[in-house]
């Protein structure tokens, strides 16, 4: 029985109340798990992974500074924001790898362009119909295809020829029993509607007593992605949209609450998939990052490169920071005025994705990323 949530078949979900993140799904058959959270609206990867090391950072920083050097420190150049105490702990455990100075192939700083570039992977934005996410479910072996987004509408890194559903919570009353039963005679007959409407109430079993509309944030989040990627029909490949990274304006506690957030969906997530977070792979990246130096509101503006996070047990080469800094001096600036890119994210993930999956990274790039070369 759906109980206080409302599923919409045909790749449409209904008006979800969730104040946490927006999720979307996809199923194959491996036992092996990958998710995507995304940080819609360039996050500081200057302030996540901070380079307090650098010598320019102090004073670009200015007051920002000091925050960030009260983090993990996690070599003689990097400090991880305090926020991440999670990620801190994974990283000594060898289950979080991060990595800075690094872009997609975007280079302009509209929100909704590079979005758009970060999950289509394409050579422009809107030059690609499908999203790297669909072309790797393409990859993985076809028996247990079906996809589903938990989301108002299914994000283009999920669309493609590979089919996703969607399922969103609601706060409407409680479906009455004997219409939902009137609702499956109904679709009985039908060869298109009967398959969907069985996964609505499977997808609902999985989700199990998990109720997002009464809690908000990362914690409520993981436990609803681990409920629905738990078992042998579960998930096996999820997509996280988050947002609030969008700090032109007193940036430092509007961003330490949303990696807070990131970090309770983190430690949940390694609690609750239990066995599973074994064979787990999560990616943490967004759209472009923010400016070297402050803003006259305590905020950061549009910039290009940023940083990315990787956690998980199936993580390999975990405990690392992969990174080609370039310097955060006048003359080493992206325009003037950005850090400057030295790594695609198209390489990033091919690296950790073909080692999860077993694929030869090649064949992976030629796939997943067919205009990256």
């Amino acid at each position: 029985m759906i109980n206080r949530r409302k599923l919409i078949l045909s790749g449409l979900a209904g008006a979800g109340t969730l104040l946490a993140p927006r999720i979307a799904f996809a199923a194959a058959e491996t036992d092996r798990r990958f998710i995507f959270i995304i940080q819609r609206g360039a996050a500081d990867g200057l302030a996540i992974l901070a380079p307090t090391g650098d010598p320019a950072f102090a004073a670009a920083r200015g007051d920002l500074a000091a925050n960030a050097a009260s983090g993990a420190k996690l070599d003689s150049l990097f400090t991880l924001h305090p926020a991440l105490a999670t990620g801190a702990e994974l990283f000594r455990n060898k289950q979080a790898l991060f990595a800075h100075a690094i872009a997609s192939g975007y280079r302009e700083r509209s929100h909704f362009d590079g979005q758009n570039m970060l999950e289509t992977a394409g050579t422009r934005p809107y030059a690609r119909d499908d999203g790297w996410i669909n072309r790797l479910l393409a990859l993985l072996p076809k028996g247990e295809s079906k996809a589903l987004a938990l989301a108002t509408a299914i994000p283009p890194a999920l669309r493609g020829p590979v089919t996703v559903s969607s399922y969103a919570p609601s706060r409407l009353p409680d479906a009455d029993s004997a219409l939902l039963e009137r609702v499956a005679m109904l679709y009985a007959e039908d060869a298109q509607l009967a398959p969907l409407w069985s996964s609505a109430v499977q997808t609902e079993a999985m989700a199990g007593a998990v109720d997002p509309g009464n809690g908000r944030g990362g914690t409520a989040t993981g436990k609803l992605i681990a409920s629905l990627m738990a078992g042998a029909d579960g998930a096996r490949v999820a997509m996280v949209e988050t947002t609030g990274w969008d700090t032109h304006i007193n940036q430092e506690g509007r961003l330490g609450n949303v990696l807070k957030g990131i970090d309770e969906m983190i430690a949940t997530l390694r609690s609750d998939l239990g066995p599973a977070w074994s064979k787990t792979v999560i990616l943490v990246a967004t759209e472009f990052g923010r400016t070297v130096h402050v803003n006259g509101t305590r905020g950061t503006d549009h910039g290009t490169a940023s940083a990315a996070m990787l956690f998980g047990g199936s993580l390999a080469k975990g405990g690392r920071i992969v990174a080609d800094w370039p310097g955060l001096a006048a003359g080493q600036l992206y325009e003037s005025r950005d850090l400057k890119p030295t790594m695609r994210f198209e390489a990033l993930v091919t690296e950790a994705l073909s080692a999860h999956y077993g694929i030869e990274p090649e064949r992976f790039r030629r796939t997943v990323f067919p205009d990256y070369a």
